[in-house]
C-alpha cells in the first residue's frame, strides 16, 4: 500500500520520496505502541516533545513520526477517527511545506491536524487559514478537541473579535481564521502606537486551506486599510447621472476581454457639456485639461461601474450597502470595499448612500502577505492547473494525493446549445430525469443573476422552493445557496444529498463542507437530539437516524449519487473541477455534466467565433443540443486565455507590491523598533541632526567662503524646523566660524530650548509627546508616499513608448521617492518636536517665540 501511495506523487523528488516512505512506515508502526497508552500517557508526550525540541532535536525523522503518531490515536479516541494512510501522506507533503492536492471529501481537515501539532511543539504558533468564520470556528472546535487533547492551547479569529480576544487567539499554539482576518491584523499592527498593542507574535507557520482560492483567486486584489478623505459623495451622484444618460457604442466603448472601457469623442464632447451646465467644469477649461483631473477620475469610475461591473454577479445590495461578492466562491465579502473610487461610484448607480472616499493608511498584497512565513503549506483540491503560479510566486511545489478509495464519478462531455433559452430548458429536463429516479442533483451557477434565472425556469416546469422535507410527499423540491443566504450555508450541504434534493448553489468553490449521499449523519444528530436529556431516549434516537441515513445513502447510491449539472463554464478550469468534485467523493457513484451555449460570456468573449464555426460543422442546430470532445477542447482553451490573463494581472500586482514591499518592510522594521521603546530621543535627534545638516548644507556650500554664505536663508529655514530665531547673519562675520561651529550653535540653543520646555511636563509625558509625534509623522508621510506610488504606477506603463522597461523606471522613481519621504520625515520630526509645549498657564506657545 505505501509503494503505491508513494508511486502515485507527483511533482517530488526521489530524496523526498524516500523520505516520506520511511515516515509513513514508521508512523504506522508505532500505532501498536501508542494505542497501548493510557490518556494521561499519551498527553504526557507532547511535554516529552516540547523537552526535546527545546534540548536541540530537530522536528523531523523520529520526533516527526512520533508526533504524527500521537494525533492519529489522539484523532481516534477523541473523534472516533484514526487518519487514513492518505491523510497521514498529506501532513508529511503539508509539513514538507508543499500543497498536498486531496480530491474533495478525502478529509483534508483532519489531515491539518497532524503537521499543526507538530509545528506548535517549538512554542512559536501555527496559523490556519480558512475560506470563511464558519469554517474557521468549525475547525478550531473540532480538531481544536483532538490539540486540547493533547494540552495544546487552540485559537480562533472571527471577525467581530475585539483586540484583546485576538490578542489572546494568537498566543495560543494553534490559531484559525480567515486570510482576511490575519492580513489585517498584520497592517493593523504596524500602526499601533506601542509595541504591547499588537495582537499578533510572528509568521511561523501556516497551512493555507483552498489555498488556491486564498493564494490565486484572491490575490489579484491587496489588502488594504484606508481612512475617510473629504467627502466627495455628491460629485459621485451628479457624475453617475450624465454617465447614465450615455449610450453605447456611440458614447462609449466597452472591452469585455480587457475589461476596461472608455468614451468615445463624441460621449466626451457630451460628458463635457453636461459638467459646465452642472457648473461642475470651469468655463474654457477642457475636460482633459489638468485642473480636471479629478473630473476624469469621478468620470472614469462612474463609467466603470454602469459598463464593468454587474448587480447579482460582482455586487450585492445589502441593507442599503453595496457588498462586494467573491467571483470564485460566490461569497460576500463584508467589510471589502472596491478601490480607487469605484465602490462609491457603485454606490451612486444603485441609490444607496454614498460613503467617504478613502485615503490608503497601509496595504500589502496576499502574495507578500504569507511570503512571510517561515513555512508556508497548502491543500486543496485543485491546484494542479496552477502548478506553475504557486512554483513560481510562492515557491510552493503541488503534490497530488491519491484517493483513499478509487473515484467513481463520470464526467459527461459538455453538451453545448446555441441559445442560452435552449440550454437552460435542457438543464431542467436532465433535473426532472433524474428527479423521477430521487437521485440528488447539484446545479452549480457561475452568479447570483444566473442561479436567479435557474430558478425561475424550475418554477415554470413545476419545481418549487422550499424545505426538504416536502420531497417524500411528492413536491419537486428545490433550495438555493448563493451570496444572499450563505449564513445558511452549513444547513443546505446537510441536506442536498438526501433522496430528490435539488440545490442551486453559486460557485462552490471552497465551500469546505461536504456533501454527504443520503445527508449528513453530524448534521441530523445536532438538529434532532437538540434539547433531549434522557440517555436512554437519545441513543434510541441516535440508532434509528443511523438506520435511516444509512438506508437513505444506499438508496442514492443505486439512483447514480450525486448528479452535478454545471449552467456555464467558469473562467477557471478550477471552480470547475471544484464544481464537479462535490460528486464522487470517498469512491461514491456520481456524474457530472456542463452545460454551454454559444451565448455564455467565456464563450462569447474568448471563443465565440471558433467555437461556433466548429459546433456548427458537428450539426448544432436551433434546438439541437452537441456533445463532442473537441468542444470541451475548444472550451478548455478559452479557459486557459483567461487564466493566463488573471496570471499576468497578478504577475503585475506583485511585480510592482515587491518594490513597494521592500519599502514596507523596512519602514515596518523601524516603526516597531519605536514602538518597542518608551523615550525615542535617540532615534529623534538622529533625524533632527538629519534635517538641520541638511539645512545647513544647502546654504553653506561645501568649501565656500562665508562672504557666500547664506546665512539670512540659512536663519529663515532653521526658524521653520526649530520655531528658535537664530542670529545667523551675525555668525558669518565671525572670524574662524566653520560649518561645524555653525551646527554645534544650532544644536546647542535646540538642546537648551527643548530642556526648557521638558520642565513643565509631569514626569514621561514630554517623552510619550515625542513618540507620538514620530509616529504620526511616520504614518502621514508614508500615507502620502504610497498615493505617490499609486499615482506613479498608474502611469509608469506609458514611460514603454520611450522603449523603457516600466517596472525598472518604476524601481528607480519609486527609491527617489522613498529617499525623499525620508527626508520629509526628518523635517517634520524636527518641525513637531520642537512645537511640544505644556499647555499649563504662563507656558509660552511655539509661535509666540518669535516675539
Amino acid at each position: 500500500m505505501i509503494n503505491a501511495l508513494i508511486r502515485f506523487i507527483s511533482g517530488a523528488e526521489s530524496g523526498s520520496d524516500r523520505r516520506i516512505k520511511k515516515d509513513l512506515a514508521a508512523i504506522n508502526g508505532l500505532s501498536d505502541h501508542f494505542a497501548k497508552m493510557s490518556d494521561d500517557e499519551l498527553r504526557e508526550k507532547t511535554s516529552e516533545f516540547q523537552r526535546r525540541i527545546d534540548d536541540g532535536e530537530k522536528p523531523e525523522g523520529k520526533l516527526r513520526q512520533e508526533a504524527f503518531a500521537v494525533v492519529r490515536e489522539a484523532a481516534y479516541r477523541v473523534l472516533g477517527k484514526r487518519p487514513y494512510d492518505v491523510q497521514v501522506l498529506g501532513g508529511l507533503i503539508l509539513d514538507d511545506g508543499r500543497i498536498a492536492e486531496m480530491r474533495t471529501g478525502e478529509g483534508k481537515t483532519l489531515t491539518a491536524s497532524m503537521p499543526t501539532y507538530l509545528n506548535a511543539l517549538s512554542g512559536k504558533g501555527v496559523h490556519v487559514i480558512t475560506v470563511n468564520d464558519y469554517l474557521a470556528a468549525r475547525d478550531a472546535e473540532q480538531i481544536g478537541r483532538v490539540h486540547r487533547f493533547l494540552g495544546l492551547t487552540v485559537g480562533v479569529i472571527l471577525s467581530k473579535m475585539e483586540d484583546p480576544e485576538r490578542r489572546e487567539a494568537y498566543r495560543c499554539d494553534i490559531t484559525y481564521g480567515t486570510n482576511n482576518e490575519f492580513g489585517f491584523d498584520y497592517l493593523r499592527d504596524n500602526l499601533r502606537f506601542e509595541a504591547s498593542q499588537m495582537v499578533q507574535r510572528g509568521h511561523n507557520f501556516v497551512i493555507v486551506d483552498e489555498v488556491d482560492s486564498v493564494l490565486i483567486d484572491e490575490a489579484r486584489t491587496p489588502l488594504i486599510i484606508s481612512a475617510p478623505v473629504e467627502d466627495s459623495s455628491d460629485i459621485y451622484i451628479k457624475v453617475d447621472a450624465i454617465i447614465a444618460s450615455l449610450r453605447a457604442p456611440q458614447d462609449f466603448t466597452v472591452d469585455e476581454k480587457m475589461k476596461a472601457c472608455a468614451l468615445t469623442e463624441a460621449g466626451a464632447d457630451k460628458v463635457e457639456a453636461m459638467l459646465r451646465a452642472q457648473e461642475l467644469l470651469k468655463a474654457g477649461v477642457p475636460l482633459y485639461d489638468h485642473e480636471a483631473t479629478h473630473l476624469v477620475h469621478h468620470i472614469n469610475c462612474a463609467l466603470k461601474a454602469r459598463a464593468l461591473f454587474t448587480k447579482d454577479k460582482d455586487y450585492v445590495v445589502k441593507d442599503g450597502q453595496v457588498v462586494i461578492v467573491d467571483e470564485s466562491t460566490g461569497r460576500m465579502m463584508d467589510g471589502r470595499r472596491f478601490s480607487d473610487g469605484i465602490h462609491q461610484a457603485l454606490e451612486a448607480k444603485e441609490g444607496v448612500r454614498v460613503q467617504e472616499e478613502t485615503a490608503t493608511l497601509s496595504s500589502i498584497t496576499y502574495q507578500n502577505y504569507f511570503r512571510m512565513y517561515k513555512k508556508l503549506a497548502g491543500m486543496t483540491g485543485t491546484a494542479a492547473t496552477e502548478r506553475e503560479e504557486f512554483a513560481e510566486v510562492y515557491g510552493l511545489a503541488v503534490t497530488e494525493i491519491p484517493t483513499h478509495r478509487p473515484v467513481a464519478r463520470v464526467d459527461e462531455s459538455d453538451e453545448v446549445h446555441l441559445t442560452t433559452d435552449a440550454k437552460f430548458k435542457a438543464i431542467v429536463e436532465a433535473a426532472k430525469e433524474a428527479r423521477m429516479r430521487l437521485q440528488p442533483i447539484l446545479i452549480g451557477t457561475a452568479s447570483i443573476e444566473k442561479s436567479d434565472l435557474m430558478v425561475e425556469y424550475l418554477r415554470r416546469a413545476g419545481f418549487v422552493e422550499g424545505d426538504f422535507a416536502d420531497i417524500p410527499k411528492g413536491r419537486p423540491v428545490f433550495q438555493v445557496l448563493n451570496a444572499r443566504n450563505h449564513q445558511h450555508e452549513a444547513a443546505i450541504i446537510a441536506k442536498a444529498g438526501i433522496p430528490g434534493a435539488v440545490t442551486i448553489a453559486t460557485n462552490m468553490a471552497g465551500r469546505g463542507t461536504d456533501i454527504e449521499l443520503g445527508g449528513s449523519l453530524e448534521g441530523r444528530l445536532e438538529q434532532e437530539l437538540a434539547g433531549i436529556e434522557d440517555a436512554a431516549l437519545i441513543e434510541e434516537a441516535k440508532a434509528r437516524i443511523e438506520r435511516e441515513i444509512a438506508a437513505a445513502r444506499q438508496f442514492v447510491k443505486e439512483a447514480g449519487g450525486l448528479l452535478v449539472l454545471g449552467t456555464e463554464r467558469h473562467e477557471s478550469r478550477r471552480v470547475d473541477n471544484q464544481l464537479r468534485g462535490r460528486a464522487g467523493r470517498q469512491g461514491d457513484p456520481g456524474r457530472s455534466r456542463f452545460f454551454v451555449s454559444l451565448e455564455d460570456d467565456i464563450v462569447r468573449i474568448f471563443a465565440s467565433e471558433k467555437l461556433g464555426r466548429t459546433a456548427r460543422t458537428l450539426g448544432l442546430s436551433e434546438g439541437d443540443a452537441i456533445s463532442h470532445p473537441l468542444i470541451s477542447k475548444l472550451l478548455e482553451g478559452a479557459q486557459k486565455k483567461v487564466e493566463q490573463r488573471n496570471y499576468d494581472i497578478r504577475k503585475d500586482v506583485v511585480k510592482f507590491d515587491n518594490v513597494n514591499n521592500v519599502q514596507r518592510e523596512a519602514i515596518h522594521e523601524y516603526r516597531k523598533e519605536i514602538m518597542g521603546t518608551q523615550d525615542v530621543a535617540e532615534i529623534v535627534d538622529t533625524m533632527r541632526e538629519s534635517a538641520v545638516r541638511a539645512a545647513i548644507e544647502k546654504h553653506i556650500p561645501e568649501n565656500s567662503y562665508p562672504e557666500t554664505w547664506d546665512m539670512k536663508g540659512l536663519g529663515e529655514r532653521l526658524f521653520e524646523l526649530t520655531t528658535l530665531t537664530l542670529p545667523t547673519e551675525q555668525w558669518a562675520s565671525e572670524d574662524g566660524v566653520s560649518e561645524e561651529e555653525v551646527f554645534d550653535r544650532v544644536w546647542k540653543a535646540m538642546a537648551e530650548d527643548e530642556e526648557e520646555r521638558r520642565k513643565h511636563f509631569d514626569e514621561g509625558v514630554f517623552e510619550h509627546a515625542r513618540k507620538f509625534t514620530l509616529l504620526r509623522s511616520f504614518d502621514g508621510l508614508w500615507r502620502e508616499h504610497l498615493a505617490g506610488l499609486e499615482t506613479l504606477k498608474s502611469v509608469i506603463n506609458f514611460r514603454s513608448y520611450a522603449q523603457r522597461e516600466p517596472i525598472v523606471e518604476y524601481r528607480t522613481d519609486a527609491y527617489h521617492m522613498f529617499e525623499a519621504m525620508l527626508e520629509h520625515i526628518a523635517d517634520e520630526v524636527t518641525r513637531l518636536s520642537s512645537q511640544i509645549v505644556s499647555t499649563k498657564p504662563g507656558v509660552i506657545n511655539p509661535e509666540d517665540r518669535a516675539a
